[in-house]
C-alpha cells in the first residue's frame, strides 16, 4: 500500500525540489557569466586543485564529482580543449588515465573561487541562521550517507 505524503511532507518535498533546481542553476549561471565555467566544471577543477599533485584518476574523479564516467569524460574533453586540464595515461595501468590541472586551470579556479564563495554565501549561507545552516549540513550528510550506502552493490 502506498504511503502518500502528508500535506506538510508534500510542501517540504516540493520546497526541497525547488531549492535543488534553483540554487545550482543560479550558481552555474553566475560562474558561467563571470568565468565561463559551469558548476560541474568548477567542481572538477576544485577536486583537482585540492589534490596534492593536482591530479586524480578519472575513475576516482567520477566518484568524487558524483558523475557517470561517460558524462565526466565529456566534461573533461571540454576542459581539455579549453586548456584547463590535461589527460595522461596511467603508467601502472594501461586502462586508466589521470586528469591533471594545468597552470591555466589553476589560474581559472583561483580567480573563480572568491566569486563562487560569495555566490554561495548570498544564495544560501546568509539566507539561513548559523544554526539552520549547520542543521542543513547535518541533514544533508545524513541523506547522502543513506544514499551512498544503499546505492553500493555487493561487488563494491
Amino acid at each position: 500500500m502506498t504511503r502518500w505524503l502528508s500535506e506538510a511532507e508534500q510542501d517540504a518535498w516540493r520546497a526541497w525540489l525547488d531549492m535543488t533546481r534553483l540554487l545550482p542553476d543560479a550558481l552555474s549561471r553566475e560562474l558561467s557569466s563571470e568565468h565561463g565555467l559551469s558548476i560541474a566544471d568548477y567542481e572538477i577543477l576544485v577536486q583537482l586543485s585540492e589534490n596534492p599533485d593536482h591530479r586524480i584518476r578519472m575513475s576516482e574523479l567520477a566518484t568524487r564529482a558524483l558523475s557517470s564516467r561517460s558524462r565526466l569524460s565529456h566534461q573533461c574533453d571540454r576542459l581539455t580543449k579549453s586548456g584547463l586540464i590535461t589527460r595522461e595515461p596511467c603508467a601502472d595501468d594501461g586502462r586508466g588515465s589521470w586528469a591533471v590541472l594545468t597552470e591555466a586551470g589553476w589560474n581559472k579556479i583561483y580567480s573563480a573561487a572568491p566569486d563562487h564563495v560569495e555566490s554561495v554565501r548570498e544564495h544560501l549561507v546568509e539566507v539561513l541562521t548559523p544554526e539552520e545552516f549547520a542543521e542543513l549540513g547535518r541533514l544533508s550528510r545524513k541523506v547522502a550517507h543513506r544514499l551512498q550506502v544503499t546505492s553500493k552493490s555487493p561487488s563494491d
